[in-house]
């Protein structure tokens, strides 16, 4: 059985020998035997967790990857798959919501449409069910002052027009990415002025983002059956 020195591993990752130390604290690594120094043995076994951990984090965020190996020292590789693939299905999800807003920003005239029923118009609730964003989100947005929807003067409701649709769409893209709120204001706004292009812009950047996700999630995916191979829980 071969035996890895910390600093072998953590030159193989490109990190640190007191970040390999960190994963060992946070529960996610079996914790290794000692030589009679004190210096930690680390087996192949090791090194996958390490590799999947690392592979993982950039796809899945940190905290799915820790879940996710921790459900593999307990050899329950099924809740780890499950895991995994209710967080594809998470960014398949959000690649569904960029594409609708790309399309949505690049038609000129937008035709709202409910049971069927062409709209100009839309209630929060309507307009919640088409965009798939609660309305609670959206009133929150309104209060940020992403978005000022127009009211019936009659009852004083919520009316939301197409230009609307565009924003709460194109909001639910942006908060996904590192724009921070006045940036977001800016661009949400352009939508409301008909100014498009660098809405689609960063639509279009979001877009490349996921497909970025998307990969990395495979490669993590690919080392996380790695990592189930070396421990037996995949016999080939």
């Amino acid at each position: 059985m071969r035996l890895y020195k910390p600093i072998e591993i953590a030159r193989e990752l490109g990190i640190s020998t007191s970040a390999l130390r960190h994963y060992e604290s946070w529960g996610v690594v079996p914790a290794p035997e000692r030589a009679s120094n004190g210096y930690r043995l680390y087996t192949e076994v090791h090194a996958a967790y390490f590799r999947c951990l690392r592979k993982m984090a950039s796809g899945y965020g940190i905290a799915i990857t820790c879940e996710v190996l921790r459900h593999i020292q307990n050899a329950d590789m099924d809740a780890a798959f499950w895991l995994v693939k209710e967080q594809q299905a998470q960014l398949q999800q959000e690649k569904s919501i960029t594409d609708q807003t790309l399309s949505l920003l690049q038609q000129p005239s937008l035709q709202l449409t409910v049971n069927k029923k062409s709209k100009n118009q839309m209630s929060i609730g309507e307009v919640a069910t088409f965009t798939g964003v609660q309305t609670s989100a959206i009133r929150h947005w309104e209060k940020e002052g992403l978005l000022t929807p127009n009211r019936d003067p009659e009852n004083g409701y919520r009316v939301f027009t197409p230009t609307h649709v565009r924003q709460i769409l194109l909001i639910r893209t942006l908060r996904r990415t590192v724009y921070f709120l006045d940036n977001m204001k800016e661009i949400v706004h352009a939508v409301e002025h008909q100014d498009l292009e660098k809405a689609k812009e960063v639509t279009e950047q979001a877009l490349v983002s996921i497909h970025e996700r998307n990969r990395e999630q495979f490669y993590g995916a690919h080392q996380l059956v790695e990592l189930c191979k070396t421990v037996g829980l995949v016999v080939t």
